[in-house]
């Protein structure tokens, strides 16, 4: 395959699992209605980009052709890269609207339905229902053009059952957060552009926002946010709270803060360990190294408010992590002090991007130390998501 092409900063783009999926029903429709087998397939992205992609693991029936096309990611660090995404298409002799509630009708001619590893909807508030299977709508309107245009081409006029399946779905859908949002058994068939631009933030924000809705529709209006998986294993193991109650936000807290307040979310408590958080003292909201690391300017003022001298403030300037900056402030006395200033100023920012309508409150923590500081409201927030008043 050609280089698809690269972003401004000059990133390899790779194509999603619904180009895969799509390219690979084509070639499979191609070769069951042709009787002719093939190596290659072209597909034209939603983006505009033409792809050609090779096919592997071609099996040809009388009435039924398989073939797999291999994702690429490009330079984007995504779990699915290499995997194998199969399209198997039959003739079948009677179309029925809806075969089950796990098969989705694309026209009057194609029934697309998922396999061994694409995963299952059990919770509402995605773009399928309950029980059908996660193939997204570009991804499915790929499918059903890619697959129209075959029948066009030999003109027939009966109809087909296009079924997908990714033999290593189910165990790299872990890797995913396909489990946190209700999608069991493999992965889903994603891509709105059928193209992957490499670390995409927009992808990110989505599947937060997404986790959030799907919280709302499902009767919650409190939540937790946390980063990731060390906030998910101290609400888990400190605080003995249910983690169904949670979003991880990565490093996106202004943007959930705002996906909270667009959702009609009634609260949420920020919950983060000192590392990450302590950014939101100096207004830092999107707390990813590379946006912004005041870690240890934000320590170093603050000791100097609690009556830190000048040597101890250059002792944390120059400290490498929060863990040693804490030693300091834990051998000056100065640790009860500082984080009580320090969660001041993070009440004053947060509360500010909330605004009048969000209630909002945070607990900031450490693997040392347990609680470090929190809000003025975070026992009453902690009371009202797990009531879910």
């Amino acid at each position: 395959m050609k280089e698809i092409g690269r972003t401004r900063s000059g990133l390899q783009m790779g194509y999603t699992t619904g180009s895969c999926a799509a390219a690979a029903a084509k070639a499979a429709a191609e070769m069951l209605l042709s009787g002719e087998e093939i190596r290659q397939v072209r597909l034209l992205t939603p983006k505009g980009i033409e792809l050609y992609l090779e096919l592997e693991e071609i099996m040809r029936k009388k009435s039924e052709v398989s073939c797999a096309v291999r994702k690429y990611s490009g330079d984007d660090p995504d779990v699915t890269n290499g995997i194998l995404v199969y399209a198997t298409v039959q003739k079948v002799e009677k179309k029925s609207k809806i075969n089950s509630e796990n098969s989705v009708d694309l026209s009057e001619k194609i029934n697309l339905d998922g396999g061994i590893g694409i995963g299952r909807v059990t919770k509402p508030g995605l773009e399928q229902k309950i029980g059908q299977a996660a193939i997204n709508k570009v991804p499915r309107r790929m499918i059903c053009e890619a697959v129209e245009e075959v029948c066009r081409k030999y003109e027939y006029t009966g109809n087909l059952q296009v079924r997908l399946s990714v033999p290593e779905g189910a165990e790299v859908a872990k890797k995913t957060f396909n489990p946190r949002l209700g999608i069991e058994g493999g992965i889903s068939i994603l891509g709105t552009t059928g193209i992957v631009e490499p670390m995409s933030e927009k992808a990110l924000t989505d599947t937060i926002y997404l986790e959030m809705k799907m919280l709302k529709e499902n009767g919650t209006d409190w939540c937790y946010v946390v980063p990731g998986n060390y906030g998910m294993d101290f609400l888990r193991e400190k605080l003995h709270v249910d983690t169904a109650l949670s979003v991880k936000c990565s490093n996106y807290i202004g943007e959930t803060i705002e996906d909270a307040k667009l959702l009609g979310m009634k609260g949420i408590l920020l919950i983060g360990h000192i590392g990450k958080f302590i950014k939101l003292a100096a207004g830092v909201m999107n707390t990813h190294s590379r946006q912004a690391d005041c870690r240890m300017e934000v320590l170093g003022v603050h000791a100097a408010m609690n009556g830190a001298d000048a040597v101890v403030v250059r002792e944390i300037m120059e400290c490498i992590n929060t863990t040693e900056a804490m030693e300091i402030l834990r051998r000056e006395n100065l640790v009860k002090p500082v984080m009580e200033s320090v969660m001041k100023r993070i009440e004053f920012f947060i509360k500010n991007r909330a605004g009048e309508e969000l209630e909002i409150g945070v607990i900031l923590f450490s693997t040392e130390d347990g609680i470090l500081g929190k809000s003025e409201n975070a026992d009453e927030l902690l009371m009202k998501i797990q009531e879910n008043v």
